[in-house]
């Protein structure tokens, strides 16, 4: 028992560096991570729960936290996490509690339903060197099954077109 608990953080491997430039070794990573998604769930309970971003923030935080508090090595909890390295992460928890202050600040979720906003139209013509990512035209087939499809003919009318299109797209 006694060796358990004192010689399993002496085995245990030691990063040397994390081969990111003016990104530091963090030799206890794993417990401050704990603490700052700790502190996140805690931040993000000010956003009201329906909104998207309070969502998307408690399901990715909750499912990291889990993971921290199940693995003890930190090589594990990249593996697990494939999001990067824990120093990385450190710094994306980091991140993400100042974006939920100013989220707060911001409220961007307290705009009125009857707030109307003012879209402004420009007609000016794109300039030659910037693309448009317009796409092609639609094979003919394509149309003729829409058609097909939504004018309600027979079913064996609407397979047999249906049939037909993939032939011609394959």
């Amino acid at each position: 028992m006694f060796l358990r608990v004192i010689g399993r953080p002496l085995l245990a491997k030691v990063k040397q560096t994390t081969g990111i430039v003016g990104l530091d070794v963090v030799p206890n990573a794993r417990e401050v991570l704990i603490g700052l998604y700790g502190k996140t769930l805690q931040e993000i309970q000010a956003v009201p729960e329906d909104e998207g971003y309070r969502k998307a923030v408690e399901s990715f935080t909750r499912h990291r936290l889990k993971v921290c508090q199940e693995e003890e090595d930190w090589e594990q909890i990249e593996k697990r996490l494939g999001c990067g390295q824990v120093e990385e992460l450190i710094e994306e928890a980091q991140d993400e509690l100042k974006l939920i202050a100013k989220m707060i600040e911001w409220d961007p979720w307290g705009v009125p339903d009857d707030y109307e906003c003012e879209v402004i139209e420009n007609d000016a013509p794109v300039p030659k060197h910037v693309p448009l990512h317009r796409p092609g035209p639609l094979p003919e087939e394509f149309y003729k099954t829409l058609e097909a499809i939504s004018s309600g003919g027979s079913s064996a009318q609407k397979v047999e077109t249906a049939d037909k299109a993939s032939q011609v797209t394959e």
